[in-house]
């Protein structure tokens, strides 16, 4: 089946960043310069850039989510090394989040696997972080989710889920290749959300801006996004608007 392949960034250092993802978050060597938890999901790839990575509102890239069973010790894992996150809140009925950012100044979400107050007692691995992570979402950003929305469903991808955020003036889009659909046919369904978070392969998400004209692409050889590849895919495919393409 296709699958979200690899996330290419950008970046300044890149021994150094694989050395973060690796020792800090718990990826491993996934073949041909990449890293990652699994064959089964997205890998990232590192490509050296002119300059530092300078982020904005408006680009095309936004982040990557890790999703954990436990979002607390992942919270004290990273405090214990030094690094500044805040403690995990739950953000309305999207999610049980924290957010840092890795040494290039990439944005880093975790999300729990449950709504805070909602996990049950279960079993889970300690020395892990967060007791076993998985990089669950992919996020970009878009001015007009109907412009690139027949695209992904023509590549094949399913519709998990939809969070509307009015309040903060987007709406949330998940979309996977998958055979799976969500526990309720209503996208917009808040049960279908943690079900989408703990989904063990990668999840694009994408963050329509009602009041953003044109998303930002990336310059040529800049810190940043560098794109997004497909592989196993029936047929060619290609995004230039969001810079996914099969290998």
């Amino acid at each position: 089946m296709t699958q979200l392949d690899t996330l290419c960034l950008r970046v300044r250092d890149v021994a150094a960043q694989k050395q973060f993802y690796c020792d800090v978050l718990g990826m491993s060597d996934q073949g041909d310069g990449r890293i990652g938890y699994s064959a089964e999901e997205t890998a990232l790839q590192f490509i050296e850039a002119d300059g530092p990575y300078t982020p904005q509102a408006s680009d095309l890239y936004w982040k990557i989510a890790i999703s954990v069973p436990n979002i607390e010790l992942a919270c004290a894992q990273l405090q214990a090394r030094g690094i500044a996150v805040a403690g995990p809140q739950q953000f309305r009925d999207v999610g049980y989040l924290a957010k840092f950012t890795d040494p290039e100044g990439f944005t880093i979400e975790l999300i729990d696997h449950w709504f805070a107050g909602d996990r049950p007692a279960q079993e889970f691995d300690k020395r892990l972080f967060g007791g076993g992570p998985h990089l669950s979402l992919v996020t970009l950003r878009t001015s007009d989710i109907a412009a690139i929305e027949p695209d992904l469903f023509d590549w094949g991808m399913t519709a998990l889920c939809v969070q509307p955020v009015e309040s903060f003036g987007f709406t949330l889009y998940f979309y996977a290749f998958t055979n799976e659909r969500p526990p309720n046919p209503d996208l917009t369904a808040v049960e279908n959300r943690t079900w989408t978070y703990q989904r063990t392969y990668s999840v694009l998400e994408i963050q329509h801006v009602d009041a953003l004209e044109q998303e930002t692409l990336p310059e040529a050889g800049a810190a940043g996004y560098g794109g997004l590849r497909l592989s196993a895919a029936p047929a060619p495919f290609r995004s230039e608007r969001l810079l996914i393409a099969t290998e």
